[in-house]
């Protein structure tokens, strides 16, 4: 008696082979909306990461251009050391001033990729420099 049956034949693997593709494409477009989440999620934690820099730098500057005087914060100083759109975004809150140091805090706030989905609100960053 032989292995194979009379009259069967082997399935097509033609066939087979057209309806994997088919299944292939529907599981990509399920996966599709997944990984562009994941690509907006790094975008906005990259644009929140560079707000938090450009608050420091912001904070660094002024604190600075105050501590070679007597004022406050220097709020100038410290908008021309942060780019653009962090400038214009940048709130500054008084810092505790004394006769020896100047303390200056920026807060930057953060722009969403999506609207209306605010994940990170705010960046804030402070520097204190010695009065020379």
């Amino acid at each position: 008696m032989s292995a194979r049956t009379p009259g069967r034949t082997a399935p097509n693997t033609t066939d087979a082979t057209r309806r994997d593709r088919g299944q292939v494409a529907i599981e990509y477009l399920g996966f599709l909306p997944l990984l562009l989440l994941v690509g907006l999620l790094a975008i906005q934690t990259g644009i929140a990461a560079y707000a938090a820099n450009q608050a420091g730098t912001g904070a660094r500057a002024g604190a600075r251009a105050a501590s070679m005087s007597m004022g406050g914060c220097d709020k100038g100083a410290a908008r021309d050391a942060m780019s653009g759109w962090t400038a214009k975004r940048a709130k500054f809150r008084p810092g505790g001033s004394s006769f020896d140091e100047v303390t200056c805090t920026v807060r930057v706030e953060v722009p969403d990729i999506i609207p209306g989905v605010n994940i990170w609100g705010t960046a804030e960053r402070s520097s204190t420099m010695p009065r020379t």
